[in-house]
């Protein structure tokens, strides 16, 4: 192997075991991960103004929907780079998706962290990063820094 190709291979190997301990030491593991994952997602479908956004775009496809988020926050959590979606690209087009969808977005991922998140540290550590891509997210589908 290339010595550049070796050296990107261990450097990666070294951030994903320092991505894992630093998971396990919170008391986050894949199982984990897809437990949060389903029961936001349970909560989502069930959610008075989330709920029918979620269905129009996911009717029929929700199993793929939760494979894909799955892999999506393991890869962010454990830095496997597993996950190759674009998320922006999908949120565009969305049906009735609007910017004041995503603080109901988050409050729910909270709510959802204080019941099941293994530490408190769990908890942070994921909102923290939800409320980072409710950031992206809103500033890529809904800035305009024009004033159209």
């Amino acid at each position: 192997m290339h010595p550049d190709l070796t050296a990107r291979a261990a450097r990666n190997a070294a951030i994903q075991e320092r991505a894992a301990a630093e998971m396990r030491a919170i008391g986050v593991d894949q199982a984990f991960v897809a437990t949060l994952v389903n029961t936001f997602y349970d909560r989502v479908r069930a959610h008075p103004t989330l709920g029918p956004v979620f269905a129009a775009r996911l009717e029929g496809r929700w199993p793929q929907h939760m494979e894909k988020m799955v892999a999506f926050w393991s890869s962010l959590a454990f830095r496997t780079g597993a996950y190759g979606g674009k998320p922006v690209q999908a949120h565009h087009g969305v049906a009735n998706m609007t910017p004041d969808l995503f603080p109901q977005w988050l409050a729910l991922f909270s709510a959802t962290l204080d019941d099941i998140a293994p530490s408190p540290e769990a908890k942070t550590w994921f909102m923290t990063t939800a409320e980072r891509i409710a950031k992206s997210l809103t500033l890529s589908l809904f800035y305009d820094p024009v004033g159209r």
